[in-house]
């Protein structure tokens, strides 16, 4: 627990052939993320210069992470999200960079502007390579994958949206890690949800 919001985190497996054919939907999610402003125009979110079916499909097992944020004060402005979303989100894809080294495969960090880059202009906007390829993950929504559906049939979570400007009563970061370890992937997150805090 912080001084401005509870911390509540939970990890679910499940084979990549099953979450591709139950959760993923590429041409759905990929038109959302074609109005996003970062689309094409960050390392971290499509368009991809390669076959995203055939990279996901090398690895056997995901292993999902999901984040609940609960803000302590109510009626937070939207705008004030990411003061909430940044620590956490550094703390994640640490952790996920961590699991990789360890486990192999590929991390899948949260959707939203690189954290690596000086005010969040991505070489990409240059037509240059990526400055920080050892960190820069991209989002499960980035591969076609419907977060509001994962959170809801394997972690049993609803998916909130603000209303009138104003923060839901909890965020959710859902991120991951495709494998083909046959160990039990052991992370900082899997903890008594119950707990309330890290």
């Amino acid at each position: 627990m912080t001084e401005k919001y509870i911390i509540e985190n939970f990890t679910a497996g499940i084979g990549v052939d099953e979450y591709i054919s139950r959760f993923r939907d590429e041409k759905r999610f990929v038109e959302f993320c074609r109005q996003c402003p970062n689309y094409g125009n960050s390392w971290g979110c499509p368009p991809f210069d390669f076959d995203t079916g055939e990279f996901l499909r090398q690895y056997k097992y995901a292993y999902l992470m999901a984040t609940k944020i609960i803000p302590i004060e109510k009626g937070i402005p939207i705008d004030k999200s990411q003061e909430l979303i940044r620590p956490e989100r550094i703390r994640i894809e640490k952790e996920l960079l961590e699991l990789e080294h360890r486990y192999g495969g590929r991390a899948f960090a949260y959707v939203g502007k690189c954290l690596y880059c000086p005010d969040s202009e991505c070489a990409r906007k240059c037509n240059r390579p990526c400055l920080h390829p050892d960190k820069v993950r991209p989002s499960l929504e980035a591969f076609g994958f419907d977060i509001a559906r994962t959170l809801s049939e394997l972690f049993g979570i609803e998916l909130l949206w603000g209303k009138n400007d104003i923060l839901p009563e909890y965020l959710v970061l859902v991120s991951g890690l495709f494998h083909n370890s046959t160990e039990n992937i052991i992370s900082h997150t899997k903890r008594n949800p119950d707990s309330g805090n890290l």
